[in-house]
């Protein structure tokens, strides 16, 4: 799943903050306005979106995903929204986003952007708008009715955008400059999405699905022993030569639950208890941060699961193995952890015990923050309006959160100056907020309207006696609605996400639907040819052949596995992996001239060689079905042939390999197998690619001359290093020298899923930045 929020400042991608896992979501979060906090409004009624303020007026607002234009509304003017001037806008977008977070697992929701400045604001801006997908260019007709507050809406008529599309800039609403933006899912839909999660469930199990993206959580029961060292440790704390530093030994009195996820190579633990009256008390007051162990997973695998490195690298990384095909026993997953059980108290746990639960975000487990809040919890009484008690109790927010002057000043509260203070001023408060999932009426659906603001008119409210500025209010409101126009049913309540934290957790899944998957192969690539750079275009064909339809969901589980779960990460791997495979088309190398023939390139990173070959099944646990002396007579025929620079010694030991062997070989190039996507993820992880990955990608346009005129590509020192790593390592530290295979068409590939994945700035050459690279090269349309 591909998603990004609708700002995407400079800072979200100039941050130098390492400690932050998404430095672009902690620039928009300050964007967050105090007077339109999600889920309640200032009047203690719904208010099921967020407003987002950018702190510069022109700052493009963007669309968050790929998806399908439901409804919009194009004013060539602001409006009067009370005031006596224009000061209101009403244009908007809505869309609907298809797509997928695992292996039969789509989500449909919808994203609005409300608010949209109107054409004669861009005018007085001094911008034409050219920016602007052309339907958003032209007003929304009137239907010639001069007395319209602001024009209807219109049906969005299969348009389409792409993630990251400019939609328009933040107009106004009673002359405050903001976005009113909300995500939310029909009744149906997220009952098909959600319905197969743990949201909303306080006894919880350990899922019997693959699911698995994001933070690792595990729930510990009471009274388990945790020890100084893992047992059969030797006097200097090593466990098969993988050092563990000495902790202490205990037990747990309460429920701990455990968060633990990887960040640039380092894995960071933090550790709860569970307090009783649904809170949850912090025993580590910051993550405990053991560096470069994911860097370093695949050899503490080799050591610790000797039986099956590849199954103890799941166990390492997710307390379980999620493959299909499991080779290691039970007996032999054991996989010690570092988790505090107690205040400044740390020693090690078993996580593979069965009556440990292994969750992750795709559960949405409760203690993580999120809360199911249905119709029936409570929240809005029946008038539609919530008060401060209501709340509290479903926070269950016994602390004290009030001083002595704020307790005596609070008689001269309203209940809505009260609860509007009780959220703004407490931050913890906030923070739980944006982890409700709430059950409620949209505000765009006209038949909500008498049940929401009828209380209005009772004795002392704002419309009490007045009926004809009641109706006016109505008929205004009903101008900006648009309901009619999305087909979606009247009266029926939605899903509301609080927007930037559903885009903040979604974004931590790397899974990539079959739409998200074709875009990533670009449009053309350079290819070096008899002293001329041929400009060649990628045919689209590759998206009807057998390797887009069965590699996409292996690549996706090997990428969940080896965590290749960032943009950086992504396309350090794609950007060689397309190049490899000749642009999804060839898994196997098949070229009998090499002298490293038979065993030339498969996979999608050209697994070569015997000694790769047989250190791969060493991985996947096959070593003790490899004859010792087939072994030694591989290596040393490869030293041979480099010797010679032939393969003769090569071929001469073809007739001593077992058939077990000789199949393995052809599976590693087998469209139909999972081995291709496997050995990529072995070479990933073995030759420790995503440590250079994780490096800053300072992104270098190279203009080039080509059969069709200049072109460019883009490199960068990270992206040399990754493709280095897995292709010519003489040449790590070597940057761009001319060795390495195909480096000006990897960089394509690697801008384009940069790109399609990402949001980084690319340099066009003027001094100007662009949300995508110079040239035609991205991804296939659909």
């Amino acid at each position: 799943m591909i998603i990004s929020p609708p700002y995407l400042p400079d800072a979200g991608h100039t941050s130098n903050d390492e400690s932050s896992t998404d430095p672009m979501m902690d620039a928009v979060d300050t964007y967050e306005a105090p007077d339109g906090m999600y889920p309640i409004a200032f009047d203690r009624r719904w208010h099921p979106g967020m407003h987002l303020a950018p702190k510069i007026y022109n700052e493009r607002i963007r669309a968050i995903a790929d998806g399908e234009v439901v409804a919009y509304r194009v004013c060539q003017r602001a409006y009067d929204g009370g005031g006596g001037i224009s000061d209101s806008n009403a244009g908007f977008v809505l869309l609907k986003h298809t797509t997928e977070t695992g292996e039969g697992r789509t989500l449909t929701f919808y994203s609005l952007y409300m608010h949209l400045l109107d054409l004669n604001g861009y005018q007085r801006l001094g911008a034409d708008g050219k920016f602007l997908p052309e339907f958003l260019r032209t007003p929304s007709p009137d239907a010639g009715l001069a007395s319209l507050v602001v024009p209807p809406a219109q049906s969005g008529g299969g348009k389409k955008v792409r993630r990251k599309d400019v939609l328009g800039l933040p107009g106004r609403c009673h002359g405050r400059a903001h976005l009113h933006v909300e995500i939310f899912m029909t009744k149906q839909d997220f009952e098909a999405y959600f319905g197969h999660t743990q949201l909303g469930r306080e006894q919880m199990s350990t899922p019997a699905t693959t699911d698995y993206w994001g933070t690792s959580y595990y729930v510990i029961p009471p009274g388990q022993p945790f020890y100084p060292v893992p047992p059969g440790s030797d006097s200097k704390g090593h466990l098969h030569g993988v050092a563990f530093d000495t902790l202490l030994t205990g037990n747990n009195e309460d429920t701990l639950y455990v968060e633990s996820y990887f960040h640039k190579g380092s894995k960071y633990t933090t550790v709860s208890r569970d307090a009783g009256h649904g809170r949850l008390e912090a025993l580590t007051e910051m993550p405990v941060r053991e560096a470069d162990y994911e860097y370093n997973l695949y050899k503490r695998a080799m050591a610790l699961y000797p039986d099956c490195p590849s199954d103890g690298y799941e166990m390492l990384r997710f307390g379980r193995i999620l493959s299909a095909q499991v080779t290691l026993a039970p007996t032999a997953r054991s996989t010690w952890m570092r988790v505090a059980f107690a205040k400044d108290q740390e020693g090690y746990i078993d996580v593979s015990q069965a009556s440990i639960l292994k969750l992750s975000d795709a559960d949405f487990p409760f203690f993580s923050g999120w809360k199911k809040i249905s119709e029936g919890v409570g929240l809005h009484s029946d008038d539609g309006l919530c008060d401060i008690d209501a709340l509290k109790k479903i926070l269950s927010d016994t602390k004290a959160r009030e001083t002595a002057a704020e307790k005596a000043a609070r008689a001269n509260y309203d209940k809505d100056d009260e609860l509007v203070r009780y959220v703004k001023t407490h931050k913890p408060i906030r923070d739980a907020l944006r982890g409700f999932v709430c059950e409620a009426p949209s505000e765009w659906d006209g038949s909500h309207n008498d049940a929401k603001f009828r209380k209005l008119k009772e004795p002392g409210e704002f419309y009490d006696g007045n009926e004809a500025g009641y109706a006016k209010f109505i008929k205004l409101l009903e101008s900006l609605q648009f309901w009619d126009k999305t087909g979606l049913p009247a009266g029926e309540k939605l899903w509301f996400f609080h927007p930037m934290a559903f885009i903040r957790h979604f974004r931590k899944c790397p899974w990539l639907s079959e739409r998200e998957f074709k875009q990533l192969v670009p449009r053309y690539a350079p290819r070096r040819h008899a002293g001329v750079v041929l400009w060649e275009p990628i045919s689209a064909r590759f998206a009807d052949g057998i390797i887009f339809k069965t590699q996409r969901i292996p690549l996706n589980c090997m990428a969940r596995k080896f965590g290749i779960d960032t943009p950086e990460r992504i396309a350090s791997f794609y950007g060689n992996a397309l190049q490899e495979t000749q642009w999804l088309t060839k898994l196997s190398e098949a070229n009998l001239d090499a002298r490293y023939a038979p065993w030339d390139g498969r996979g999608f990173l050209q697994l070569t060689w015997p000694s790769n070959y047989m250190t791969y099944w060493d991985f996947k646990g096959r070593s003790k079905q490899i004859p010792n002396a087939v072994r030694a007579g591989l290596l040393a025929a490869q030293e041979e042939t480099n010797k010679t620079r032939n393969n003769e010694a090569l071929s001469a030991v073809e007739a001593r390999l077992t058939p077990d062997m000789l199949k393995w070989r052809e599976d590693a190039g087998d469209v139909r197998a999972a081995d291709p996507t496997e050995t990529a993820g072995f070479y990933w992880a073995s030759l420790r690619m995503a440590l250079h990955a994780d490096q800053v990608h300072a992104l270098e346009r190279i203009g080039i001359g080509t059969s069709k005129g200049p072109k460019c590509y883009y490199r960068s020192p990270s992206f040399w290093k990754a493709s280095a790593a897995v292709n010519l390592p003489g040449a790590l530290n070597t940057l761009y020298s001319a060795k390495l295979n195909g480096f000006e068409a990897r960089c394509i590939a690697y801008a384009a899923v940069l790109a399609i994945t990402g949001e980084h700035p690319f340099p066009l050459g003027n001094g100007n930045f662009s949300s995508s690279p110079d040239g035609d090269i991205l991804g296939q349309e659909t």
